[in-house]
């Protein structure tokens, strides 16, 4: 009977897996700060991206530390937004956003990963114009239906959509009103267990079996790289593609 990884080896992986999070956060926050100046209150994206990070257990001084690299108080590196834009197996349209101090590793690297999975990279806007940018408020299956929505409506959002195979509630907002919405419902007693802004395709693409497992090896292994901060598809996974 074979053996499970050991609890030190359970660790490591664990920290290993921490310590990318911690990087992508890092470097989210370095380049919103570089961008819009280090002043949360005035800097929605740096707020944002600090939120994600106490959220992941981030440390005060973590924080501070990246905000003051970026803006020169302390010295460190400068990273560039580099959008990659591609399709999966299954013509499932796929958008890496990253955020690299070496274009040549990173485009290496994102390339690598579609060609592994039996995808393609593309080029610049080949997909893009599937995507919508907007804000989401997500709530969990047990929470007030009714009393969300109206103050959804009463916030100004533009739809809230209610799953009916779990019961989860989403809030869409434009990527303009994300922060005041967002606001609003927290002031009237529903914060969100998670809200982001993010893109949404327009139609999602079906696949499953063989096809569904390429593309969440796909999507998983381009997540996983370091310079990678997001990844996008239309992929409607089939049941078995987790199995």
């Amino acid at each position: 009977m074979g053996r499970g990884p050991s609890i030190e080896g359970r660790k490591n992986a664990s920290d290993a897996k921490r310590g990318k999070i911690f990087t992508k956060l890092i470097r989210e926050i370095s380049v919103a700060a570089r961008a819009g100046g280090g002043d949360p209150t005035s800097n929605p994206r740096l707020r944002s991206a600090i939120e994600k990070a106490y959220s992941a257990n981030m440390t005060k001084d973590v924080v501070e530390r990246a905000v003051k690299k970026a803006t020169g108080e302390l010295e460190g590196v400068n990273y560039e937004e580099i959008r990659y834009e591609g399709y999966a197996p299954g013509g499932v349209a796929v958008i890496v956003d990253c955020l690299t101090d070496n274009k040549v590793r990173t485009v290496a690297d994102v390339r690598h990963a579609f060609g592994k999975f039996g995808g393609n990279l593309g080029t610049d806007g080949s997909v893009a114009f599937m995507f919508n940018r907007l804000g989401v408020l997500t709530y969990a299956a047990n929470a007030d239906e009714d009393g969300i929505t109206d103050a959804a409506i009463e916030a100004g959002a533009d739809d809230v959509v209610v799953y009916p195979e779990d019961g989860a509630i989403e809030v869409f907002t434009s990527q303009e009103s994300f922060e005041a919405v967002k606001a609003a419902m927290i002031a009237a007693g529903h914060p969100p267990g998670h809200a982001e802004v993010t893109y949404r395709a327009d139609n999602d693409i079906a696949v499953e079996g063989d096809v569904a497992e390429q593309v969440v090896k796909l999507l998983d292994w381009l997540e996983d790289l370091d310079d990678v901060q997001n990844v996008y598809s239309n992929a409607d996974l089939g049941a078995g593609a987790y199995a």
